[in-house]
């Protein structure tokens, strides 16, 4: 049996990683703070570039304007298929792991009001449209016998048996999904300027564990350390509003503008604290609420439409504002402070384009997202299980590059699309710091043996590369 593991105090200038649970940080940016939930097999094959081209049901998600641009009734569904590959690095050793799901991605249809010729608006569009996107994400690093603390145990026998506890490995796991209804007005002023205002109902919901596993040398016993408040379930709502413009300078050049607001938030967490009692460790469930804003964005786009055949465009979206929680106490206030100081404003490129041959479609696209954090230091304990000042140079989020690509087929009435994206990014991911309990492998039942605080975090280098299929089916009428 473990018996009382000695700890650590906190480190102050990591408060931030420790006090928080890291993945509070990761999932605000990426989750919360994404505009990426999916689309059809068109948009994803131009990387999500068609702000100033519209005329797709997932356009209008990123300009509502595009809505203004549908000169006929729209309906479509998109069959989604994503492969989610994570390498960690750590001191020369890896681990990798690959899983596949699918799922509808995309669902939506516009209605299109042709008001004739005796008025300068020539079409009035009403659209929906439904996307999600799967959050799983599952991240296991090896262990390093370098990294270790001497204890102390005692046997059967009331021996004090002195021994080395030794990391053995880390996983990350969150399996959920996110989506977005995005609800849409558009109009077309005499086929050069087209206006559009959308409402978007975002949601997620996602189950996340944290732990890793120590071993003691020469016993070869193993305990499992749960990070404090995991395993937890959080369930979110949100809501933003969007407008957009897209001009027709003339016949080959477009330009457009879109505004979204800041998504406001409510997020709900049932998650479990463990606590130190005199018979060991013990554990409750508890559920809090907290609210949240995420940044508003600006995009301008741009296209050149050269002609029937071929149309190029591009995307530039900031992030105007920082992610910010509502002050409840201690814990929003750090984050807001790391936040504050940390996250940077968030920029997407991407370009698009589109070949026309009769009925075929021939479509490709690249995206270019930068990190939202900077850099900063942390403890944490090297090759020779040495703790000291490390550097992170892309923490929890790395800058993200997409490359995409796809074909189509209009038989007028009907389309079908197909679409591959291929996304690759590279950060460090820091564990091992901060408040742990010992549990058992399901990561509930907790054992009466003892929590563990460690002063410096272990950080690997993750490697993550998202392979993307989409598959769309849609009916003009």
């Amino acid at each position: 049996m473990l018996k009382r593991i000695s700890a650590v105090a906190f480190l102050s200038l990591g408060a931030m990683y420790y006090a928080q649970d890291a993945s509070v940080i990761k999932n605000t940016a990426e989750i919360y703070s994404s505009s990426d939930f999916g689309g059809t097999a068109k948009f994803n094959s131009m990387a999500g570039s068609m702000g100033a081209l519209g005329g797709d049901l997932s356009a209008i998600t990123i300009n509502p304007a595009g809505t203004g641009v549908f000169i006929s009734g729209d309906v479509a569904a998109t069959l989604s298929v994503q492969n989610n590959k994570n390498n960690s690095n750590l001191f020369g050793s890896s681990f990798e792991s690959s899983y596949t799901n699918t799922n509808l991605g995309q669902i939506g249809g516009v209605v299109s009001f042709d008001t004739g010729n005796t008025s300068p608006w020539k079409f009035v569009n009403l659209a929906f449209n439904y996307s999600t996107k799967n959050l799983e994400n599952y991240v296991q690093t090896p262990g390093n016998s370098n990294i270790s603390t001497d204890v102390q145990y005692t046997d059967s026998g009331n021996n004090t048996i002195d021994d080395k506890l030794v990391y053995t490995g880390h996983a990350y796991d969150r399996t959920g999904t996110a989506s977005n209804l995005n609800v849409s007005l558009g109009g077309n002023y005499e086929n050069k300027i087209y206006l559009g205002a959308g409402l978007n109902f975002k949601s997620a919901d996602f189950d996340q564990s944290d732990f890793f596993q120590l071993q003691l040398q020469d016993l070869g016993e193993s305990a499992y350390y749960q990070k404090q408040y995991t395993p937890y379930r959080e369930s979110s709502n949100g809501f933003s509003a969007s407008v957009g413009i897209i001009g027709k300078i003339n016949n080959n050049i477009r330009l457009g503008v879109a505004v979204e607001s800041p998504t406001f938030w409510n997020l709900t967490r049932t998650y479990t604290e463990y606590s130190n009692y005199s018979n060991g460790i013990d554990y409750d469930i508890y559920d809090e609420t907290r609210k949240l804003t995420t940044p508003m964005k600006l995009t301008l786009s741009g296209a050149i439409v050269a002609s029937k055949n071929f149309a190029i465009n591009v995307d530039y979206t900031l992030g105007v504002t920082k992610p910010k929680y509502k002050v409840e106490g201690s814990a929003e206030t750090q984050l807001n402070d790391y936040f504050s100081s940390d996250y940077k404003n968030t920029s997407d490129l991407r370009v698009g384009a589109e070949y026309r041959v009769a009925g075929f479609r021939l479509r490709g696209g690249y995206g270019l997202e930068a990190s939202p954090f900077s850099d900063s230091s942390i403890k944490a304990i090297n090759s020779n299980g040495v703790s000291g000042s490390y550097g992170l140079n892309s923490p929890f989020v790395g800058k993200r590059e997409t490359l995409a690509g796809g074909l189509g087929y209009d038989f007028k009435a009907f389309y079908i699309d197909a679409g591959i994206q291929s996304i690759t990014s590279t950060y460090d991911n820091p564990f091992f710091g901060g408040d742990y309990a010992v549990t058992t492998n399901d990561g509930y039942s907790v054992t009466n043996g003892d929590s563990i605080t460690n002063e410096a975090s272990i950080v690997s280098k993750v490697k993550n590369a998202k392979t993307n299929f989409f598959l769309t089916v849609g009916w003009k009428f």
